[in-house]
């Protein structure tokens, strides 16, 4: 009887306390934290090992499937061989049944609710009025308001009443969050309302600022700090400004910085969506944010 194993999480073999997302037919590189024990089917190949090889049973060959992390025994016909880096989701049964309810056959990032930064092991929730954008600046996980309008500084541009993006802290000396968020600031001041890369003036450029905003805040269960300004452009409404640095919640907790920036006008968003947005990241395959410093909470 053939024996396939559906899409879904299942424990990664390298890895026992992580879960890996697969799709039906390899591993992807999609992960999360173990949650529950989970029952799987038939046996994959480790992630990077390619779909393994098929070994045809003949009549009278024995299979002995081992469901341990460290790896697997097949014997067929006698011979046994060992190979303890293709161990993966395993049963001793020929029936199929997913694991958990969150399997399917859509991969995470296909989740019409959350844009998932990988890196650094984040989502970004999509909430109201807001959406997935089809093209991003230099592919940084990005969510933006719905629809385009004419850019008030360059009219054969289009420009986003809000966008909201996530990246890795780079190239700055500064040791804590508060020092981070308060150094990127006029950065993600300039790569929201200054030139963009092709050198147009969006919004005729920024004129002054005034800080609106800088205080702790908690972020997918880790403390951070944000920074926020009211910037005032030479066209349009002007608009806001925040800078967002908090420790990843997995790997090295190495900072991650999500920067925001609202139109200031009526049809921008409203701020108190800053907030919305802070408390709905989260660490990829948790529905809570918990943990270090969870006792703050944004806006507090």
């Amino acid at each position: 009887m053939s024996m396939t194993t559906p899409p879904g999480w299942y424990p990664d073999p390298a890895t026992p306390t992580v879960e890996r997302w697969w799709d039906g037919t390899t591993w992807t590189a999609h992960t999360r934290q173990a949650t529950a024990p989970t029952t799987a089917v038939a046996a994959l190949p480790a992630p990077g090992r390619g779909r393994g090889r098929a070994v045809a049973l003949g009549a009278g060959a024995v299979v002995v499937v081992a469901a341990v992390v460290a790896g697997v025994v097949v014997i067929v016909g006698g011979d046994e061989e060992k190979d303890p880096g293709t161990a993966g989701p395993t049963s001793a049964t020929t029936t199929t049944s997913a694991p958990t309810s969150s399997s399917s056959s859509s991969p995470p990032d296909e989740d019409p609710t959350k844009v998932f930064d990988q890196i650094n092991g984040i989502t970004l929730p999509v909430i109201k009025g807001w959406e997935k954008p089809e093209f991003t600046s230099g592919g940084a996980p990005t969510i933006t308001t719905v629809g385009e309008y004419p850019c008030p500084g360059a009219t054969n541009k289009q420009c986003r009443h809000g966008t909201v993006s996530s990246l890795s802290a780079s190239g700055t000396d500064a040791a804590t969050p508060e020092a981070m968020a308060k150094e990127d600031i006029a950065l993600a001041a300039d790569a929201f309302f200054g030139d963009d890369v092709f050198g147009n003036w969006l919004y005729g450029d920024i004129q002054s600022h005034k800080q609106v905003a800088a205080r702790p805040a908690v972020v997918a269960g880790r403390t951070g700090y944000l920074v926020r300004w009211q910037v005032t452009t030479g066209k349009g409404p002007g608009g806001y400004v925040q800078s967002l640095v908090f420790p990843s919640p997995t790997g090295s907790e190495s900072p991650v910085v999500v920067r925001f920036a609202f139109d200031a006008g009526a049809d921008g968003p409203p701020l108190a969506a800053m907030d919305e947005i802070t408390k709905g990241i989260l660490p990829i395959g948790s529905a809570t944010g918990g943990g270090v410093g969870s006792s703050l909470t944004p806006g507090s």
